[in-house]
C-alpha cells in the first residue's frame, strides 16, 4: 500500500498525555504515512484543545488538507458546544473528495451532526494518543482495520456474541439495507431533542461508552427507548462499557441486567460483544453507510458497501 497522508487535529479536549500523542505519530510514521499536524493540535485553553474558535478552524484546516485521513487527537469533550458552528459544507465536500474522518467518544458529536446536515459517512475508530499512542503498543487488529480503511479493502466487521446473549435471540433472520449510526452513549443521548440528533429509521444503531455505571448506562437507553428511538430500529447493538466501578448496594445488578431487561421492553434485536469503544481492541465503523448483519449462532456479521481506495 502506498504512502497515505494523515492529518490530526484537536477538536476536543486538551492533549494531556503528550508522550502518547508523539508515540502515535511515531507509530504512523513507522508504517509509512505522512503524518501532518494541525497547527493547534497541542493548544490548550481551559480543558479544551484551544477555544471554540480555535477549533473550529481546526477542523476547517482539517477539511481543507486534502488528507486520506482526518484523525483526531483524542476524544474528551468539546465538539457539543460547537455544533452551531462547525463547517459542514467544507467537511462533506472533504469526505466527498476522499478525506475520511476518523474518531470515537466525543466525536460522535460531530458524527451524527453530520448526518443530520448532509448524510456524509465518518468512520467510528481510533484516536492518536488512545490507539496509536498507547503505552503498550498499538492494538494489532485495530492497525489492521484502520490498514483496510486506508488501502479502501474494508467491507465488514465480525465477532462473537457471548453465548447467554446469542441463546437470547434463536429466531435472529439478519438485518438488510439498514443505516449504521450511533457512537458514545453519552455523547449520543446528550444530543436528543436537539437538531442534531438523526432522525433515522430502520437503522443499526451502536454505542458504547466508559466510566459510566450500568444504572446510569440504564437511564439513558430508557431515555431513547421513552423517545420511540430504539423502537424505530432494526437492531440495536451494544459495544464495549468499560471502566464502571461495582458498589455494595448494587446486590447483582450489572451490565447483564440492563441488557436482559432492554430485551423484554423493545421488539427488536439486541446484539452484544461488538469491539468497539474505549478499549484497545476496536473495529472500524462506516456511520452512516448502509450495513447488513447477519448471524450464525454466536458468530455476527455485519458487512458494508466496498469503498474505492483513493
Amino acid at each position: 500500500m502506498k504512502k497515505k497522508h494523515i492529518y490530526i487535529y484537536s477538536p476536543s479536549s486538551a492533549v494531556r498525555n503528550k508522550a502518547a500523542f508523539r508515540r502515535g505519530v511515531k507509530r504512523l510514521q513507522a508504517l509509512g504515512h505522512e503524518v501532518e499536524l494541525d497547527e493547534a493540535a497541542l493548544d490548550s485553553h481551559q480543558r479544551f484543545a484551544g477555544d471554540d474558535a480555535t477549533r473550529l478552524r481546526a477542523i476547517a484546516r482539517a477539511a481543507a488538507s486534502r488528507a486520506d485521513v482526518a484523525l483526531i487527537s483524542r476524544g474528551g469533550y468539546g465538539l457539543t458546544r460547537i455544533l452551531d458552528a462547525i463547517p459542514y459544507k467544507a467537511v462533506t465536500k472533504a469526505i466527498e473528495r476522499g478525506t475520511e474522518f476518523v474518531g470515537l467518544s466525543d466525536f460522535t458529536a460531530l458524527q451524527s451532526a453530520l448526518l443530520v446536515k448532509s448524510g456524509a459517512v465518518s468512520w467510528a475508530g481510533p484516536a492518536l494518543g488512545e490507539d496509536f499512542g498507547a503505552e503498550d503498543g498499538a492494538d494489532d487488529i485495530m492497525e489492521a482495520c484502520f490498514d483496510d480503511l486506508l488501502s479502501g479493502q474494508g467491507e465488514g466487521t465480525g465477532w462473537r456474541m457471548p453465548a447467554r446473549d446469542a441463546a437470547a435471540m434463536p429466531d435472529f433472520r439478519g438485518i438488510h439495507d439498514a443505516t449504521l449510526w450511533g457512537g458514545n452513549l453519552c455523547v449520543l443521548t446528550s444530543l436528543l431533542g436537539t437538531p442534531y440528533f438523526p432522525q433515522i429509521d430502520k437503522g443499526v444503531l451502536f454505542f458504547e461508552d466508559v466510566n459510566e455505571h450500568p444504572y446510569r448506562v440504564e437511564r439513558m437507553l430508557d431515555q431513547l427507548r421513552l423517545a420511540g428511538v430504539l423502537g424505530r430500529q432494526k437492531a440495536v447493538i451494544f459495544g464495549q462499557f468499560t471502566g464502571a466501578k461495582k458498589v455494595p448496594h448494587d446486590r447483582g445488578f450489572s451490565m447483564q441486567t440492563v441488557v436482559s431487561r432492554l430485551r423484554e421492553l423493545v421488539k427488536v434485536p439486541v446484539l452484544t460483544g461488538l469491539p468497539f469503544g474505549h478499549v484497545p481492541t476496536k473495529v472500524l465503523l462506516p456511520v452512516g453507510a448502509k450495513v447488513e448483519v447477519a448471524a450464525d449462532a454466536r458468530d455476527v456479521f455485519m458487512v458494508w458497501g466496498h469503498r474505492q481506495a483513493h
